[in-house]
This record gives C-alpha cells, sequence and structure tokens, in this order.
C-alpha cells in the first residue's frame, strides 16, 4: 500500500507492469531477474550513447563500466525501479542526440523537410515539457531544464528561419508544422507558473498568442489557394495544440477569459477535425499521424482543468486520446526499430 513521503512503498512504480509477468508466475526469483535483465539494457544503451563519440572500443568500455559499478549491481538483484530508469533514460538519450552526436550539420537537412522540422523541434519541446513535469517536485532542476529547453528552442528555430530563407518560396509555405517552432516557447509556460516566474510565463503567453494567430491565420490562406497532399494531412492536427496548450498556461497565469475563449477556439478545431477525420487518414497509416497524440492529450488536460461543463467532454477526449495514443507511439517505435522509420520520413541520414 502507497504510504505519503514514503517512496519505498511505491516500488517498482513507473515499471511495475513489466514485473506482472514475473509476479504471475508467483516467482520472486523471476522478479529479481527482470531487474537484472535491467542491469544488461543499461550496458547496451550506455555501448549506444558512447559509441558515436568515443567509438566501439572506448563505448564497450564504459558499457563494462556502468554495470560493473557498485550501485548498479547492487540494484541488479532487487525488484526495484531504478535501473528501469536508467535505461530508459539512456536509451531516450540515444534517439535524442545520435545523430546531431554523428554529424551535427544533420539539423540543417532535417530542417529542410516537414518530418525533420517537427522532429527537431520536438528535441527542445520536450525539455520544457519535462520542465513542467519536475516544477512541482524538484523546481531547481526544472528551473535549469525550462532554460535550456528555451534557449535550444531559440536557437533551433533561429536556425530554422535561416535554412526556410535559403528555400524556393513553395518550400516555405507556412503550415501546422510552423507552430511548433514559433509557437512551441508556450511549452516553458506550463513550467513557469508552478516556478513562480509570473513574469516570464506572461511573456510566453501573449508572445506565443500572437504567433499562433499569424500562423493559423498564413495557413488558411495556403489551404485556400492549394490543397494538402493526403500523406501530409495528419499534420493538420498540429493546429489543435496551440489553442489548448495556450488556453492551460491562461488559466495558471490567471487569465481565465482568455482560457474561456481558447476553450471554444480549441473545441470548434477538434471538431472540424472530427468532422473530416476519413479525409485525414486517406492515406493509411503514417509516422506523421504521431501528430494526432499530442494535440488530443493537450486538449483533454485545458478541458478538464477549466472543469464545469467542460469536464464531461474533457473526459471523452482523454478518453479517446488513452485509446488512441498508445497503438501509434507502439507503431512508430515499431518503425524506428525495424529501420523503416527514416525511410518513411525521408530523413537526413548522419
Amino acid at each position: 500500500m502507497p504510504l505519503p513521503y514514503h517512496d519505498n512503498s511505491t516500488f517498482p512504480l513507473l515499471v511495475e507492469m513489466l514485473f506482472l509477468w514475473a509476479l504471475a508466475l508467483d516467482s520472486a526469483e523471476a522478479a529479481q531477474l527482470v531487474h537484472w535483465l535491467f542491469g544488461l539494457l543499461l550496458a547496451a544503451a550506455t555501448f549506444e550513447l558512447a559509441r558515436d563519440v568515443v567509438g566501439r572500443r572506448w563505448a564497450a568500455i564504459a558499457a563494462a563500466i556502468a554495470v560493473l559499478t557498485p550501485a548498479v549491481t547492487n540494484q541488479m538483484g532487487a525488484a526495484f525501479n531504478d535501473l528501469a530508469l536508467a535505461v530508459f533514460t539512456t536509451f531516450a538519450l540515444v534517439a535524442w542526440a545520435a545523430k546531431p552526436l554523428r554529424r551535427p550539420g544533420v539539423l540543417a537537412e532535417e530542417l529542410r523537410i516537414l518530418p525533420g522540422q517537427a522532429g527537431v523541434m520536438a528535441m527542445s519541446l520536450s525539455l520544457m515539457l519535462m520542465a513542467a513535469v519536475l516544477a512541482p517536485h524538484a523546481p531547481g532542476p526544472a528551473r535549469g531544464i525550462l532554460v535550456a529547453g528555451l534557449a535550444m528552442h531559440l536557437l533551433l528555430a533561429g536556425l530554422l528561419a535561416a535554412v526556410l530563407a535559403a528555400l524556393p518560396a513553395e518550400a516555405r509555405r507556412p503550415g501546422p508544422v510552423f507552430h511548433l517552432a514559433f509557437v512551441g516557447p508556450i511549452i516553458g509556460g506550463l513550467a513557469a507558473a508552478p516556478l513562480g516566474l509570473a513574469g516570464l510565463g506572461a511573456v510566453l503567453l501573449w508572445a506565443s498568442a500572437v504567433a499562433a494567430v499569424l500562423v493559423w491565420a498564413l495557413s488558411a490562406a495556403g489551404l485556400a489557394r492549394r490543397p494538402v497532399p493526403p500523406p501530409l494531412r495528419p499534420l493538420l492536427a498540429i493546429h489543435l495544440a496551440p489553442a489548448s496548450v495556450l488556453g492551460s498556461v491562461a488559466l495558471l497565469q490567471g487569465e481565465d477569459g482568455l482560457a474561456g475563449v481558447l476553450g471554444w477556439l480549441s473545441a470548434a478545431i477538434l471538431a472540424v477535425l472530427a468532422a473530416r477525420l476519413r479525409w485525414l487518414v486517406a492515406a493509411g497509416f503514417s509516422p506523421l499521424w504521431g501528430a494526432f497524440t499530442f494535440p488530443l492529450a493537450a486538449t483533454a488536460g485545458f478541458w478538464l482543468a477549466l472543469g464545469g461543463a467542460w469536464t464531461t467532454p474533457g473526459g471523452l477526449v482523454l478518453v479517446a486520446a488513452t485509446l488512441a495514443i498508445p497503438p501509434i507511439v507502439l507503431r512508430v517505435l515499431r518503425g524506428w526499430a525495424d529501420g523503416t522509420l527514416a525511410a518513411r520520413t525521408n530523413a537526413a541520414t548522419a
């Protein structure tokens, strides 16, 4: 039974579902074996992360050092969650930084295509989301991560602007992915208010609101001039995210009137997307279906935070997001694992 302020009572917590298979055998040894295997996975993850920096030989030494560290070997024999967290974090770093570590110039190449633009911007947005998650629990680290995420995002947005300026006019047509680059800093507002940075939160809110309106307007004008090819239609779901995240930040900043307006705006955008769902997915599944995930989750959270009459619709969107997001994530991860993801998104190679 979980006990307040007693973290040992919640073990194995984040990885409890992985232990269910072992517990189904009614065997304590099997549960211990699960965490022991995570020690080996940590060695593999360390090797993958270090290989592109120091070469295979020193990466193997780093992996051996990691798995032979007394704290690691001690944890391997117990059904805890520490090694699982270390493994998932290290593999996330591999996925996040492997290509730039191999060849930094690959970033500019990725920014020439829509899927690459979305993926690169997600690098810095993920840091700001991490800061928002950590803010109530570890304000110090969260503040540092927020600053790092915002700084990285501004640099990447500037790089994108430079790359776009050198492309033909047709290749730099405004679209939903522009929200990630130029409205993306609003994600930092989710962490700013809990960290007591109300001034920063206000700047992010209003600056991002202006950027969002511009992107919506330019995108609408572009849609009127030229239809969206079927493979790129799922990206239109990104238009929902700014309304929902802006609304959530408005609530945190005490701007309840603005939040109410954004609630109706997000409802209108979601209604249009739902009505045109078959048109959006006409090309069949692709990694671009990932564009449905964050907007759905952000909308559910925003509506539930609004409360009142928004609670039931927010709950329904939360159910829909819970059912839809895991299959999309699993299929994208499967493509990443079998090597087809890069080909299907025209990703640059490092």
